[in-house]
């Protein structure tokens, strides 16, 4: 195999886990709040949504993101 020496790391970062899950918690509450007829809860869930884009986006500007100075990848 050959060694990618310019791998970004595929999203294995602080940064990038931390706004997945908060964007995971969104949908999955919006799809439950969706389906029990709760729409103002259904809006909450998506300004959840992009509030994890947002989290992400400032935790790779500190330094949390793929190629930050704050996170060291593992071996795999």
């Amino acid at each position: 195999m050959s060694e990618n020496i310019g791998d970004p790391g595929h999203g294995h970062s602080p940064a990038a886990w931390t706004a997945v899950v908060i964007m995971l918690v969104a949908v999955t509450l919006g799809t439950v709040f969706y389906w029990f007829d709760m729409p103002a809860l259904v809006w909450a869930s998506a300004v959840l949504l992009v509030v994890g884009l947002i989290v992400g986006w400032i935790l790779s500007r500190a330094g949390y993101g793929a190629n930050g100075p704050k996170y060291s990848p593992k071996e795999h």
